[in-house]
């Protein structure tokens, strides 16, 4: 090995100390480890799309929201966790107020995702993000019901539908997104007197997904029931007879167009408080606010992109047409959840 000049070895010995230092960085920026509780594998065309674009490689852990939120917890401040997807404004606000989130400043963010649908903002930027969204809609059994008996989510409270309404746990956390966010608009007496209302007029039990409410409504079991937009569609694209015959069984209506809009829920993830790859984890999340990626969201799981100027291609989503959605700030529909559960209990919606 050749001898260098004292100052030469120095200065090459600096240089590969310098490489040596940069390593970890770059490697870093190289990894994104996702904790997702989207289980939806058209989700896994959005992953590789990034990865194509950025060349970031992502260490992905699906569970349920409930799971993850566990997990996170007992990782506390060792959590590898760099962002975290969840798929409900109330488990969104449950990991906020628990510290797992840090604020972040992205003018693509902010260009791009509503104000209302933004989670708490300190001025330092806001802790999470929604990226795609859904809507809680009434839907009917078309030989039973007419339309214009549940123009509003307070008509289901009303006498005249009597052992026909049919709702999940009020437990579940779409249903304490809406119990929220009527107690947000109503306030809590109101919306308790409401919940009542809607108590005595259940057909049976509240159990099932959204899907078994819908099938339910289309057997004539129930005359009326709620569910998210994208379980419907869901039915409206499948192939299978029994869901072709279901859905020509019901109607669906957007609630209260003629006051605060349509409860409208959101899938949305924001950056861990002790993320070892920050700068990966805002690519990230920049990169769902994308066309492209808004895109994959709104024709992959029939929901509809939080950007408002993103195109769409989801030919049966869009068959629903047009409606008013309430603009209540989504962050103040989690808070809302301590309210519902409260409201849930006393009314007897379990």
């Amino acid at each position: 090995m050749p001898h260098l000049p004292p100052r030469r070895g120095l200065l090459a010995v600096a240089a590969l100390a310098g490489t040596l230092l940069a390593l970890p960085a770059a490697a870093a920026d190289a990894v994104l480890n996702l904790y997702s509780a989207r289980h939806y594998q058209t989700d896994e065309a959005l992953y590789s799309d990034f990865t194509k674009r950025t060349g970031i490689r992502i260490n992905r852990i699906e569970a349920g929201d409930e799971a993850l939120l566990e997990r996170l917890r007992n990782e506390g401040r060792n959590t590898p966790a760099d962002v975290l997807l969840l798929v409900d404004a109330a488990r969104l606000w449950r990991a906020q107020i628990d510290g797992m989130f840090q604020p972040v400043r992205s003018q693509t963010l902010e260009s791009r995702i509503p104000a209302h649908l933004r989670g708490k903002d300190d001025g330092q930027g806001a802790e999470w993000f929604a990226f795609s969204t859904r809507a809680r809609v009434i839907v009917y059994n078309k030989a039973s019901v007419s339309p214009d008996q549940v123009r509003n989510y307070a008509d289901l409270a009303s006498p005249t539908l009597k052992g026909k309404v049919c709702t999940r746990s009020g437990t579940h956390p779409y249903m304490l997104s809406l119990i929220g966010a009527m107690s947000e608009h109503l306030g809590e007496a109101k919306a308790e007197s409401w919940a009542r209302g809607v108590v005595a007029n259940f057909a049976r039990s509240p159990r099932g997904g959204d899907t078994d409410q819908i099938k339910a409504v289309a057997t004539g079991e129930c005359g009326v029931a709620l569910t998210n937009t994208y379980y419907l569609v869901r039915m409206m694209r499948s192939e299978a007879a029994a869901d072709k015959d279901a859905v020509a069984k019901i109607g669906m209506v957007w609630p209260d167009q003629q006051t605060w809009g349509t409860h409208v829920n959101v899938s949305g993830g924001g950056v861990m408080r002790n993320a070892p790859n920050r700068a990966a984890a805002v690519k990230f999340l920049e990169y769902l606010a994308s066309d492209s990626a808004q895109a994959y969201l709104a024709d992959g799981n029939n929901e509809w992109p939080a950007v408002p100027s993103a195109p769409m291609n989801n030919p049966v989503l869009s068959s629903l047409g047009q409606f008013k959605a309430d603009t209540l700030p989504i962050g103040s529909v989690g808070r809302a959840q301590v309210t519902a559960a409260k409201i849930i209990d006393r009314a007897g919606w379990r």
